[in-house]
Order: C-alpha cells, then structure tokens, then sequence
C-alpha cells in the first residue's frame, strides 16, 4: 500500500482486486483470449466455430481455424470500416460480421453463406441474443489466436470496455511442454528444464504433444508479471524430455553439465518463479511503456555493455 501510494501519489491505484487469483490452463487461455498473458478487464470472450463453418457453404472459412467474438449491440457502418482498417492493419484479408435482428434473424456479409437450419446452431454456440454483433477471423490456427487476441483488444478499447481503474490478475498454468517447430518436429514449448506432469510415465506413454509442465505465469491487465516452474530435478527423466526434443544424454552433458552434476547427488523437489518488477513499477505508475521505468534502459549506447572495464584516464581529462 506504502509503495504503491508512494509511487503514484494518491489513493487511486487501491484497485479493485478478486481472490483467489483464476487458474487459467493453457490451451483455455488460448481459445477464450487468444495469447497467454490476457486482460481480464476485457469481458469479451473468444468462441471457436471452426467447425460450424466446416459445414456451411462459405468456402474462405474452409480449412482454417475460425475464431467468433461476440459484442451486445449493432456497430455503425463507420465502425465496422475502422475496424476493417485495423484488422488489415495487422495482417488480416478481413473481418466478417453478422448482427442479429429483432426477429432473431442475422444481417451481414456472410448471411447468405449459412443454411438456414444451421442459423440457430451459431446462436447456441456463441450466445447470441437479438441486438448482438458477432465477428469472424479465420486463418491457420497461431494466426486466428494472434488476430482474435488482437481484434478482441482492439473492440475492448473502441467500445470502452475495458476498466481503467482496475488490477485483473490470473495463473496461467499447464503450459504445454512441446511443440512443433517450423520443420514438424517436436521441440521444447518453453522452458526444457521443467517438470513435465505425470514424470517419466507422462513421457514414456503420451503423446509429446499432449504432456504439460509444472509451469505457471502470473498475469495482470494483459502483462505478464512473473514465470515460475516446478524444476526437473531428476536426471532420468531430464534424459527422457531431452530424448524427445531430440537430444542425446551427451548434449546436456557438455551444454548443461554443472547442472546435470549437480543432480547426481540427488536434489529434493524445488520450485521457484521470477517477478518482473519493472513490470509491476509499470502497472502501479500507470505508464505504457516499460522503458519509462527501467533504470538503464537496454540500448546501442548503453554504458552497461562494456563494464567492469577500466578507466580512460586519457578520454576523462
């Protein structure tokens, strides 16, 4: 309280807060917001309807992913063209939309394309009521996230949704442990030195995909503040999670040896997470822009990069 008035200077930044903070999983996060540090400030919530379009007659929708994000009221055409702007803006072909009528009927673009037996079937899937307007963005499946996460932001911030006076915190847990990389092979998601669920038996019997790891990120008004993990402290299955990633035993011998040594002597079970104070100067002084805050700020003519180094007497006289 102390640190936050003397940063800000008033009693404003005594948010309104909710506990205990949501434990968001991950792949929940990424359909429901679209990234993994959210702004739970903003009530709108990401629908997938990927495969509802599968089976309508619009053919741009087919074969992609396709993200919906509904908003109560009809948007004036000057607003559905600025939010064209944005959405090519940052990379999008478009951004279709529907309005649901009085009569529960639907007005917009893609109208046409949606056999009227399946009309209702939108409805129960993204909550629709009359008066609603529902967005469409279609793409591979990282794109959509990253466009729906966008588009979703951007309506927050033109329909003043989002709460200015407000701290949103959440858990963003079960982070997966693999991915694909651009080549289709299996590679570490974040952190390889994690505790991937369930150990070895997890390792040895699932797909790599579909393991998760003890890692967790506290996020606040769409920063995120910390990341944190449970540390794969043991050796045989570190072995096993490198094997999958691709890596032999003699990899984290020679890259990760003072580790790996170190575990031989056995370790018990630790965990730990990093804050980001910068960050949280950032949210409690109200600023936009981290460097605001940092005390040296990384830059080509950082004095920083070159020290310890000794004095130019020669240069300081």
């Amino acid at each position: 309280y102390e640190m936050q008035r003397s940063l800000v200077g008033s009693e404003m930044c005594i948010r309104d807060r909710e506990y205990p903070f949501p434990r968001i999983p991950y792949k929940e996060a990424m359909l429901k917001y679209g990234c993994d540090k959210p702004d739970l400030r903003n009530p709108l919530i990401i629908v997938d309807v990927t495969e509802f379009f599968q089976r309508c007659t619009f053919k741009p929708f087919h074969g992609l992913t396709v993200r919906a994000i509904k908003v109560s009221g009809h948007m004036s055409k000057g607003f559905h063209e600025k939010m064209l702007e944005f959405a090519k803006s940052i990379g999008m072909g478009g951004l279709g939309y529907l309005e649901v009528q009085e009569d529960l009927k639907y007005k917009g673009p893609i109208d046409k394309f949606i056999p009227d037996d399946m009309k209702k079937e939108l409805m129960d899937l993204a909550g629709l009521e009359k008066e609603d307007t529902i967005f469409f963005i279609a793409d591979n499946e990282q794109l959509a996230n990253n466009y729906a996460c966008q588009i979703r932001t951007e309506l927050g911030k033109r329909l003043n949704l989002i709460d200015e006076s407000k701290f949103k915190f959440c858990w963003i847990v079960d982070f997966p442990m693999y991915e694909l990389d651009d080549n289709g092979k299996i590679a570490f998601s974040h952190n390889p030195f994690s505790m991937p669920k369930g150990g070895l038996e997890a390792l040895n019997t699932m797909e790599p995909l579909d393991i998760v790891a003890y890692q967790y990120d506290i996020v606040c008004n769409g920063i995120e503040l910390s990341s944190g993990a449970v540390r794969n402290h043991d050796p045989e299955i570190m072995i096993k999670a490198f094997e999958l990633a691709g890596y032999g035993k003699e990899t984290i011998e020679e890259k990760f040896s003072a580790l790996f040594n170190a575990f031989q002597y056995g370790a018990p079970p630790h965990a730990g997470i990093a804050p980001g104070i910068d960050r949280m100067i950032m949210l409690l002084t109200e600023s936009d822009v981290i460097r605001d805050v940092i005390a040296f700020p990384m830059n080509s003519n950082c004095l920083l990069y070159t020290s310890p180094s000794p004095r130019d007497y020669a240069a300081s006289r």
